[in-house]
């Protein structure tokens, strides 16, 4: 297997491993009476991140197998993952890809939270650029930073509308 192999399996397992942790807490939030919130777009949300890894599978594992990694970027991306993690962890079992709102919880204040309102959305908005220029597509990472742009203009909209009731 390749170095770029490696990246991209690694990335995958991780973000496979994320929906089943994601699934695990939202179905213990809504045992707990929480209910989900602007559902309708969550399927634009998958397909955009299934199209990204996919995207990055195809043009750098299949089509240019010998692609050489970028050792300062990759580094970028292991330090995104650390923040992910720090993200994760100080939701605990409130993580979840989907907007879920448990009614009479208090809003998270602790971690990344103290710096910034969507750490979440502010590290899956980096890796989208950084990953791919581990790889030298830095149109990739364009091109797919945008469509996440819409996609997070749509779903900070409804989160925070959900927070604020």
């Amino acid at each position: 297997m390749t170095l770029t192999g490696l990246i991209l399996g690694l990335v995958t397992l991780q973000r496979l491993g994320e929906l089943l942790l994601a699934k695990r807490n939202t179905d213990r939030l809504r045992a707990q009476g929480a209910h989900e919130v602007a559902a309708g777009h969550y399927p634009l949300i998958v397909a955009l991140h299934a199209a990204w890894l996919a995207g990055l599978w195809y043009l750098v594992v299949w089509r240019a197998p010998d692609t050489d990694v970028n050792l300062i970027w990759l580094a970028v991306f292991v330090v995104l993952q650390a923040l992910r993690v720090w993200v994760i962890a100080t939701l605990g079992p409130r993580w979840t890809t989907r907007i879920i709102v448990l009614p009479g919880a208090p809003l998270v204040a602790s971690g990344p939270y103290r710096f910034v309102s969507h750490p979440n959305y502010c590290v899956v908005a980096a890796e989208i650029l950084v990953l791919p220029l581990v790889f030298g597509l830095l149109w990739y990472g364009l091109v797919f930073s945008v469509l996440n742009a819409v996609a997070l203009w749509i779903r900070v909209r409804a989160e925070a509308a959900a927070l604020a009731r």
